[in-house]
């Protein structure tokens, strides 16, 4: 389209026109563009007045909003600072009352604990009284003991005793060798060595013991027994003899007792005595198995003593009746009964339980002390601790102050 033309409303055709009426159609249409574009204006203008007050709109509900949100908050928490401190308040109550309800306890078992103590301190004292009585009545019977033994050995070796002087300084010196001998040997580990060594100590509690008999060793290599104890009276009668044979191994042997009656009637020996630490199961302490006494280290001394009264009153009497035959088989049946037994084993027994109470007193005591101090010692470390532990908790002025549980000053 030019501009001599106009395009026809309702066919839609080009029309040519003259300059005049292109002139006037012209400002026709500049008049319709401006009147447009004023309303446009006008339009726009409207528009931005109700967006600014939809803005301001906004604006306002957007701070009521806010100032609702922080007055929500702050009594939200404000309510939760509320439950808070109930919670605290209602959880220091619980624990206030735990704490006094084991302050009362710690107290009570604090008191407890003295009274323990001061019991514990008294019966302390109890047993410390007992054993000095103890040890003091232990030590009167001992004394008393040692001077009638003493005595009586006195007025039954005095003579024999400066007459053998020379002999026993020369069998101390023997003895001594031996030792020596054995203490070499012990140190080697040697079985035999720890035999010999015990034969010895053996012999020698035989000779302290019955400083008037005839203690005689056999010598190592040599078949038979390993001591033969001669009796004899004070005036120097031989009233028979006691074969010994001494074992020191961990388990018994029966062909132990058939050896020493053949070593019996070798020696022609009254009595045997098979001196061993592993004895049978059915022998405790001592006992006759077979004609042959059997029995263990601590009684042996014991049986001995026995033993060796049998043989003095078998021979009293076989002196008293000298020449009557009959009176033999008296002797033997008295040999071979239950009283001789029986007695014989009242005395080892009563030496044997008379030993054994001492010991079994003695450890008994020891260990008893020695547990009251661990339990003393316990008893004061624990109630101090739970002092502690509480003056830690309610505060050091709170508890009554006790002097013992403070430090020196």
């Amino acid at each position: 389209m030019n501009a001599n033309t106009i395009i026809c409303p309702h066919c839609k055709r080009e029309i040519p026109l003259t300059e005049a009426v292109a002139h006037q159609v012209r400002r026709q249409l500049q008049a319709d563009f401006d009147a447009q574009r004023v309303a446009q204006e006008k339009a726009f203008a409207e528009r931005e007045t109700q967006l600014r007050e939809i803005q301001k709109q906004l604006d306002a509900g957007r701070k009521a909003l806010a100032e609702e949100v922080e007055r929500r908050l702050a009594e939200e928490r404000q309510r939760l600072l509320t439950e808070a401190r109930r919670q605290a308040e209602s959880r220091l109550t619980v624990e206030l009352h735990d704490l006094r309800a084991k302050l009362t306890e710690q107290s009570s078992k604090l008191a407890e604990a003295q009274k323990t103590e001061l019991a514990l301190r008294k019966q302390r004292r109890d047993l410390e009284e007992r054993q000095k009585a103890l040890e003091l009545e232990v030590a009167r019977k001992l004394d008393a003991e040692r001077a009638q033994i003493r005595e009586a050995a006195q007025r039954a070796a005095a003579e024999e005793q400066r007459l053998r002087l020379g002999e026993k300084e020369k069998l101390i010196t023997d003895l001594q060798k031996q030792i020596e001998t054995l203490r070499q040997k012990a140190e080697q580990g040697s079985q035999q060595a720890q035999g010999e060594a015990l034969e010895l100590a053996f012999e020698d509690q035989l000779r302290a013991a019955f400083p008037g008999d005839d203690i005689t060793p056999v010598s190592t290599g040599v078949r038979g027994a390993d001591i033969l104890q001669r009796v004899r009276t004070p005036a120097g009668h031989d009233c028979g003899t006691i074969i010994w044979e001494a074992k020191r191994t961990r388990n018994w042997q029966k062909g132990w007792i058939g050896k020493l009656k053949e070593d019996q009637r070798e020696h022609r020996a009254e009595l045997a005595v098979l001196l061993s630490v592993a004895l049978p199961p059915e022998v405790k302490h001592f006992a006759a198995v077979d004609g042959v006494w059997v029995t263990d280290f601590a009684c042996a001394i014991g049986l001995a003593g026995a033993l060796r009264q049998g043989l003095l009153s078998v021979a009293g009497a076989r002196r008293a009746e000298s020449g009557k035959k009959e009176k033999m088989a008296v002797l033997y049946s008295y040999l071979s009964s239950t009283e001789f037994r029986q007695r014989i084993e009242a005395i080892v027994e009563a030496f044997v339980s008379m030993k054994a109470d001492l010991d079994t007193e003695k450890r008994a005591m020891a260990r008893q002390w020695a547990k009251r101090e661990k339990q003393l010692e316990q008893v004061v470390n624990t109630t101090a601790l739970m002092y502690g532990d509480l003056q830690g908790i309610v505060g050091q002025t709170a508890l009554p102050e006790i002097k013992l549980l403070q430090p020196p000053a």
